[in-house]
């Protein structure tokens, strides 16, 4: 999988993917062989992850050119990445608890064995040793194999779900925090309380078209135990009032504002935000990808004439005047900026997720009955 950096390369993507893959998505999207991955996935999540594309411009240009039962299966993908955001923005402890317990867990694993033969990819197990040496070497996964990997860390080879967790953030090029997290935490069964997701060899060999065979895994795991439950944040989202004639921080999750909400608006001064102040270590390659995604978005304000200048996280906080912010969700750069409360700062809320995460408070499922709903509100 080579993924170009930038949005030209997005949009191509994105047209490539509608005229000719989308028709067969729901069919093929489980297969992962290599013959099949051109086929099956869109090449669209890191884009979408930062914001180079956004969730519904990708549905608008999907539905001008196929029917919504058509394309449900695709469009109800993309929207998970909506849920799994607001899901999390309604219980932000759960993200809080995931760094407090990665950070003791490091610790305490930084020299099990288990663990150093998973990072090197020199298990007994000849998928998960390929996968983990794909993840490295291509910054991607398929879907599919996210979950056998997950399945096979946890219950197989006995390691802290919040260990993979940040292996995925670190390598990933479409590491989502909330998408990420949460996927993890239902792997484990700890998301839907009682309900773990376990590889199982014959899944694995379908799905892989007989790539591998007599693969030795858990599949009778019990879900893992997590007693802290998660009340819900009554939080409502709203947009303040624009001012004109302010300033603007974009993060590295909305990297295209030409495509917002707030395009229409008149800010004096456009500050692209860099942060390589994180918790989460990135690899090599995933810090090139995202200082490319946003120059590549200077490139888009420089071309129109929009006053820009990019800037490192550490200089948010030297900003003394009122700034807008499109809203960073909840994760490593909301952090930051949360523990120097920030209150000169005004969040914007996309459109997309000030309708979609009023229906987060419950399962998926719930949620999915409100996607023609949300749809309908979208245009």
């Amino acid at each position: 999988m080579v993924f170009e950096h930038n949005r030209a390369a997005a949009e191509k993507n994105l047209n490539y993917f509608i005229e000719n893959k989308l028709s067969n998505y729901s069919k093929l999207r489980n297969f992962s062989a290599d013959t099949l991955n051109r086929l099956t996935t869109s090449k669209l999540s890191p884009y979408i992850t930062h914001g180079i594309l956004n969730e519904a411009e990708v549905i608008k240009e999907i539905l001008k050119k196929h029917s919504f039962s058509k394309s449900e299966k695709f469009i109800n993908e993309i929207l998970w990445r909506i849920y799994w955001k607001g899901y999390l923005e309604l219980r932000p402890q759960i993200w809080d608890d995931f760094i407090s317990d990665l950070k003791a867990i490091e610790i305490e694993y930084k020299n099990n064995r288990n663990y150093k033969l998973a990072i090197e990819g020199s298990t007994n197990i000849k998928c998960f040793n390929d996968w983990l040496k794909e993840l490295k070497e291509t910054n991607y996964l398929h879907n599919h194999v996210r979950m056998w990997f997950a399945s096979i860390w946890i219950f197989t080879l006995n390691l802290p779900w919040q260990l993979g967790a940040s292996l995925f953030i670190k390598y990933l090029y479409d590491g989502d925090i909330s998408s990420n997290t949460l996927s993890w935490r239902w792997v484990a069964g700890i998301q839907t309380v009682g309900k773990n997701y376990l590889a199982k060899e014959w899944n694995i060999r379908k799905f892989t078209n007989e790539k591998y065979t007599n693969i030795k895994v858990n599949e009778n795991a019990l879900p893992i135990i997590d007693m802290r439950q998660y009340q819900l944040k009554l939080n409502e989202f709203l947009n303040p009032k624009i001012k004109q004639n302010l300033k603007l921080l974009i993060f590295e999750n909305n990297l295209s504002f030409e495509e917002s909400d707030f395009s229409n608006k008149n800010f004096e001064k456009i500050f692209l935000v860099k942060n390589n102040n994180r918790k989460i270590e990135l690899c090599k390659n995933v810090k090139e990808l995202k200082n490319n995604f946003i120059n590549d978005q200077a490139n888009r304000l420089k071309y129109k004439s929009i006053n820009y200048e990019v800037i490192n996280i550490e200089d948010v906080i030297k900003i003394n005047e009122d700034v807008f912010a499109l809203y960073p969700n909840i994760g490593e750069n909301f952090d930051f900026i949360k523990s120097y409360n920030s209150k000169n700062i005004k969040y914007l809320y996309r459109k997309i997720d000030l309708i979609s995460w009023k229906y987060c408070n419950k399962g998926f499922f719930n949620f999915k009955n409100y996607i023609p709903k949300i749809i309908k509100e979208l245009n």
